[in-house]
């Protein structure tokens, strides 16, 4: 079931960072290629002509689109390697859940922390730490949010933790003060391989992040 594997994506992209966690923890090759979002390829509006948006992994020529579909998708085709989602249904359902929250609230919610100034930003701070503390919660004194093994809703809130210290900055806050679990839970995320090689560097992120800002006209 190998064949020819390639991901479009962009580096900073935390969705993006789902697959390629996804496809480390599996031990799966793939050509990458990375993506200007302002001038996006031919290949990528072929392949995603739908959201024209990163990442999309391509197999054998065709392609899967959304991060978290993509990585079912890799977790069902190399299913001979260390399995990303439980295999009991209930569980399975809850891993599903706590994705799909993570999804729709952490995006939107971290991205009015560096792109709004005043009453806004305070707003989307406090939108940002509750999802945090929701999500801190849930995870408890586990290792991981499924257990003891990481998996499916550790990969995709793991790609957030980069954008931390950019967060952190610009909304003047520390996540660590407020979800002390969670920063440990992240800690523990980065010591496996599959993980660390596959974010970026926090400082990388953060000068990105102060970018776009000067691009919004947020200074």
């Amino acid at each position: 079931m190998a064949g020819e594997v390639v991901l479009l994506d962009f580096w900073a992209s935390m969705f993006g960072m789902r697959v390629r966690v996804a496809l480390a923890e599996k031990g799966v090759k793939y050509e990458y290629k990375e993506e200007d979002l302002r001038n996006k390829s031919p290949l990528l509006l072929q392949m995603n002509p739908i959201h024209k948006k990163i990442p999309v992994l391509i197999h054998n020529g065709k392609p899967i689109c959304e991060s978290l579909i993509i990585v079912q998708y890799i977790d069902e085709v190399w299913h001979d390697r260390a399995p990303l989602l439980p295999s009991d249904p209930y569980q399975r359902a809850q891993a599903r859940f706590w994705a799909d929250f993570i999804d729709k609230k952490m995006y939107d919610s971290g991205r009015k922390v560096w792109t709004t100034k005043g009453d806004e930003q305070e707003a989307g701070k406090k939108e940002f730490l509750d999802n945090l503390k929701t999500l801190e919660a849930e995870l408890g004194d586990k290792p991981y949010f499924g257990g003891d093994r990481f998996g499916f809703a550790d990969i995709a809130l793991v790609g957030f933790y980069c954008w931390f210290h950019a967060y952190e900055t610009f909304g003047n806050f520390s996540v660590e003060a407020e979800c002390p679990k969670l920063i440990a839970w992240a800690k523990r995320c980065m010591e496996k391989e599959s993980v660390s090689k596959s974010l970026p560097d926090q400082k990388k992120v953060y000068e990105f992040v102060a970018q776009m800002r000067k691009n919004f006209g947020v200074e």
